[in-house]
């Protein structure tokens, strides 16, 4: 008698979706992290030994998934994936309320001082390593008079890296995105080497495995900055 088993057919998966699943992959592992640019298509064709054709089906799929946009430089940037829904109302509402900006910072300053703890109990060496590379970047264009609005951005998303965890991550991302397009040129009106002297406490903190006092050295540094804000906007100083 012939035995007939329950026999499944074999999936037989196209290209594209393998380079979709294998980018999700990445992204998830958080080894590909918000604002990461992919290489260039001609080296990802060879990098996956897959026809362009495939590529940009995988690349389309990925972006109307919202886990990749196009850049206006034309580069395929890895996307927050708490942006969207969540953030374009909001963009709306600071870009006409300064006290919704303020709503803002506060939320901020609970999730950035649970990020310094958190940095202090899980960093590692390269986590270190990048946050006293942003801090030396930080100084030396200080020296020089150069803008520094975009080295205290990697400085607390380096942060949230170091935490190593991966919807917090995301979520400081698109938190940022919204701060730069409302409070950007109120920054280049801080007294930068105030920031300066307080970022380096916060990596002394986190150094030391000190979570306790690299919360409340975040949280001091954040005072700072909403106080100096508050300070511009009540006297009507119009940011740069």
């Amino acid at each position: 008698m012939m035995v007939s088993p329950n026999f499944k057919p074999i999936k037989q998966e196209k290209i594209s979706t393998k380079i979709v699943e294998q980018i999700k992959s990445l992204i998830k592992e958080g080894d590909l992290k918000p604002g990461d640019a992919l290489p260039p298509e001609r080296e990802l064709v060879k990098v996956f030994n897959v026809s362009r054709a495939s590529l940009r089906e995988a690349l389309n799929s990925l972006a109307g998934m919202g886990f990749l946009e196009m850049s206006q430089k034309q580069r395929t940037i890895v996307k927050s994936l708490v942006a969207g829904r969540m953030t374009e109302p909001l963009h709306l509402l600071i870009k006409d309320d300064i006290q919704t900006v303020f709503e803002l910072i506060e939320v901020r300053k609970a999730i950035e001082t649970w990020n310094a703890i958190h940095a202090a109990k899980r960093a590692k060496a390269d986590d270190i390593a990048r946050l006293e590379k942003s801090i030396a970047s930080m100084k030396a264009k200080l020296e020089q008079r150069i803008s520094v609005v975009e080295d205290d951005a990697d400085f607390h998303l380096a942060i949230a890296e170091a935490t190593h965890n991966k919807i917090q991550t995301h979520l400081m991302f698109s938190i940022y995105d919204l701060l730069k397009e409302s409070l950007g040129g109120y920054y280049e009106l801080i007294e930068m080497q105030d920031v300066y002297a307080q970022h380096c406490m916060v990596v002394e903190a986190i150094k030391k495995r000190d979570a306790d006092l690299a919360g409340r050295r975040m949280r001091e540094h954040l005072d700072y900055v909403e106080s100096r804000v508050k300070e511009f906007s009540s006297n009507d100083v119009e940011p740069k």
